[in-house]
C-alpha cells in the first residue's frame, strides 16, 4: 500500500501528541488541596489507611486512576478527593493543572491544584484513609527540603538478545539521576511522588512570587 504524502500530513494535522507508550501505562490523577485554617492558606495531605495493599501508612495526595467513565484526568481527581475526603464536587473548586509526571515505573501522573471550599465538611473515608493533616503554605515556602539522589540503571533480563545490538553484552547503558525529596513537619514525612508534586507546585508560586516583586 501506498500512502502519498498528502496523507501523512492530514494523518498528523490535527493530532494531539501523547507520552510515547501510554497505551501500556497506568494513569492517575491526584489534586494537591489548598484550603484556609487560622486565617492563612494550607496544604492538605493524607495519610493512607495501614490496610490498603500499596503504600499503606504512606503521606500522599488524595487521588486514583483514571476510569474508563471519568471525561478527563481533572474528573479523575475530582472523583477521588470526594470519595477520600466524603466531600461534595460544589464543595472543591479545580484550580488548574501542575505539570505531568511521568515516572521511571511505567505510570502517568496528572496533578491539579484544587481549593476546599468547605473544609469543615471534611469526612475522611475510613478505609482509605488514616488521617488527614494541614502544613501552612508559608512554612513550605520557607522551607528548604531535604535532598537525596536516586539512582536509575538499565538492567536487562535474562533472555535479552545481546547479539542483536553492537557490543553485545559490553553495550553502555545509559545510567540516570533523580532527586528524592523529603520534607519535615511535625511526626509527619512527606517524600516519593508527592515531595516531587508538591516542590512542583513551590516552584511555581516562588516563580510568580518574585515576578511580582520586580
Amino acid at each position: 500500500m501506498n500512502i502519498d504524502l498528502a496523507s501523512i500530513e492530514g494523518f498528523f494535522k490535527n493530532r494531539n501528541a501523547n507520552v510515547l507508550g501510554h497505551e501500556q501505562m497506568k494513569v492517575a490523577s491526584v489534586l494537591l488541596p489548598l484550603l484556609e485554617k487560622d486565617g492563612e492558606t494550607q496544604i492538605l495531605f493524607q495519610v493512607r489507611g495501614k490496610q490498603l495493599r500499596t503504600q499503606p501508612g504512606e503521606i500522599c495526595f488524595p487521588g486514583g486512576g483514571v476510569e474508563k467513565q471519568d471525561r478527563d484526568e481533572a474528573e479523575t481527581a475530582m472523583r477521588e478527593t470526594c470519595e477520600e475526603l466524603g466531600l461534595q464536587e460544589n464543595q472543591i473548586k479545580m484550580v488548574a493543572p501542575l505539570d505531568l509526571c511521568v515516572t521511571p515505573f511505567q505510570s502517568i501522573i496528572h496533578p491539579y491544584v484544587g481549593v476546599i471550599l468547605e473544609p469543615t465538611a471534611i469526612t475522611p473515608d475510613d478505609f482509605e484513609v488514616d488521617e488527614i493533616f494541614t502544613v501552612p503554605l508559608n512554612y513550605l515556602l520557607n522551607y528548604e527540603p531535604k535532598s537525596h539522589p536516586m539512582q536509575l540503571t538499565v538492567q536487562p533480563g535474562d533472555s535479552f538478545p545481546y547479539h542483536l545490538i553492537p557490543r553485545g553484552k559490553y553495550y553502555k547503558w545509559r545510567t540516570g539521576q533523580v532527586p528524592e525529596y523529603f520534607y519535615f513537619y511535625d511526626e509527619y514525612v512527606i517524600w516519593g511522588l508527592t515531595a516531587r508534586i508538591l516542590t512542583n507546585f513551590l516552584t511555581v508560586v516562588k516563580s510568580q512570587e518574585i515576578a511580582m516583586k520586580r
